[in-house]
């Protein structure tokens, strides 16, 4: 037994972040609604972050914390809030407000004098993460900061989640999230595609949106313009 009650455990967990571009409460439920309907399995009381950058004070905060309770989603933070109205009105919802690390200001501080070009800096070899077992269903494989490859098949309701790219050498019939760090140049590669679900950083297909001619083919997916585009695997 450990000698102190708690301990402080650095971990990682696949969040999907929700960018509000409305601040009307009603719209925003609806939005989120089919969404979820769309996807029940996947969003059903989900845990998400609220991505706020494109909101300002001017908007009621209990009403629309409200609204996206409403569709039974878990808010367990907000990013991208740089209004001090809406910070404060966050905070006094118990919400955390969350810091993103290369967004952060760092205040009362004196600039640092510029540094001196330092000499370039080898490339780093990617890393990868190889599976060459089944996937079963209830199963869930996280490649941080990895490309992830499965050399075997993957089964309906097992769960695939690599920072980078993924790559299945076998039939496909779970979900396969790639680019979960927010890389929208990563990509999935799948030799039989019949995938629950798809999602390159945060944009997905369920399997009804995957277009039928791809599907139990080999297929690349990628994001382009923002949008999911798939083409044949050669």
């Amino acid at each position: 037994m450990s000698q102190t009650p708690i301990e402080f455990k650095g971990s990682s967990f696949t969040l999907s972040v929700v960018h509000l571009h409305h601040p009307e409460p009603e719209v925003i439920r609806k939005a989120l609604q089919d969404k979820i309907d769309q996807a029940p399995d996947f969003l059903k009381n989900a845990p998400v972050v609220l991505n706020v950058a494109a909101l300002n004070g001017n908007v009621n905060w209990k009403q629309l914390q409200q609204a996206i309770a409403a569709t039974g989603l878990r808010i367990v933070g907000v990013s991208g809030c740089k209004d001090e109205a809406l910070k404060r009105m966050i905070a006094r919802a118990g919400l955390p407000v969350l810091a993103e690390g290369k967004e952060s200001v760092r205040r009362n501080e004196t600039p640092a004098p510029a540094a001196q070009p330092a000499a370039p800096a080898e490339p780093v070899a990617s890393k990868t993460r190889i599976i060459t077992t089944p996937v079963r269903s209830g199963q869930q494989i996280y490649a941080r900061n990895a490309d992830l490859i499965v050399t075997n098949s993957v089964s309906a309701g097992a769960e695939l989640v690599a920072d980078g790219n993924i790559h299945i050498y076998g039939m496909m019939r779970g979900r396969a999230l790639a680019g979960a760090g927010g890389d929208r140049n990563s990509q999935i590669f799948c030799t039989n595609l019949a995938a629950e679900l798809v999602s390159i950083a945060g944009e997905y297909w369920i399997m009804d949106q995957i277009p039928a001619e791809f599907f139990g083919k080999a297929a690349r997916l990628s994001l382009e313009a923002g949008a999911l585009t798939i083409q044949t695997l050669n």
